[in-house]
């Protein structure tokens, strides 16, 4: 990733006996800094800095054009949370304009923060480990679609296999891998490969963003049922749901998301579609 990082994400607390019987995650995912929503954005912080979650997971696009001033502008924001961090790399983090810097140095402005990219997170009943899902070239014309690797899948599986065996596995992604029912699309090449995988490897939920609106699909696969969950967006750019993001409470062995939205309605736990085959 180049050089050091110039300032250090939050560690994790120093888990010890009588762990909060609650683990909670805010997922949130496609700010799209340079096209952000700034009043969604104080929104979000100021619920971050009064219910201090375990963990932020931002599945990705932190940026609209991958410009210096958006990345300038979203790593003072992750920064600014104050929470640990993991943090997925979309499709609009990558060189828009410049096609040199695309397919030779497309991550170099992440230096600065090349700690949480793509990093696993060891918390109290749930490991969350990283799955990328972008590729700098594609043999079709959309490169914003979805893009499993077959080395990037091998490396998530190693982190599944080393995670301790008493946890939830969920997986950060920024496409989902199966389509969900909402206006935009991901049609992630490898996609049904790589959910088929990772619920054979005992993963639970795969998060993930980019179509901007909320969803919580159960697929059965092979005898086992993951979960994939999709977040909203924090910028300009809605679909059909308003600006939001998903809390993650998981306790017992088993999680809910809520769906919190930045509306007058109260938040709500997201129904989780029925299964489908993969």
């Amino acid at each position: 990733m180049g050089r050091r990082s110039r300032w250090t994400c939050p560690e994790p607390d120093a888990y010890a006996p009588g762990w909060p019987s609650v683990t909670r995650l805010f997922h949130v995912s496609d700010v799209h800094f340079g096209r952000e929503d700034k009043a969604a954005v104080a929104w979000f912080d100021a619920l971050v800095a009064a219910e201090q979650p375990d963990a932020v997971v931002m599945t990705g696009d932190l940026t609209m054009r991958a410009r210096s001033a958006e990345f300038a502008a979203g790593l003072d924001w992750l920064k600014s949370l104050g929470r640990p961090v993991t943090l997925e790399v979309g499709n609009h983090d990558l060189p828009y304009w410049n096609f040199v810097d695309r397919m030779v140095r497309p991550y170099h402005r992440y230096h600065v923060i090349e700690r949480i990219i793509e990093q696993p997170l060891d918390l109290p009943g749930v490991t969350i480990v990283p799955l990328k899902t972008t590729s700098r070239a594609q043999w079709r014309w959309n490169w914003a679609k979805g893009y499993v690797h077959r080395k990037a899948l091998a490396k998530t599986l190693a982190l599944i296999a080393a995670a301790p065996k008493d946890r939830l596995i969920l997986v950060a992604a920024h496409h989902p891998l199966i389509e969900p029912h909402t206006r935009a699309t991901a049609q992630t090449h490898r996609g049904v490969e790589a959910i088929a995988a990772l619920a054979a490897a005992g993963a639970d939920a795969v998060l993930t963003g980019h179509v901007h609106d909320a969803f919580d699909i159960a697929h059965r696969v092979g005898g086992r049922t993951i979960r994939m969950v999709g977040a909203g967006t924090l910028s300009e750019r809605t679909r059909a749901d308003p600006p939001s993001f998903n809390e993650i409470r998981i306790a017992d062995g088993g999680f809910e998301v809520i769906c919190r939205r930045m509306t007058a309605q109260p938040d709500a736990v997201l129904p989780v579609e029925a299964p489908q085959p993969a």
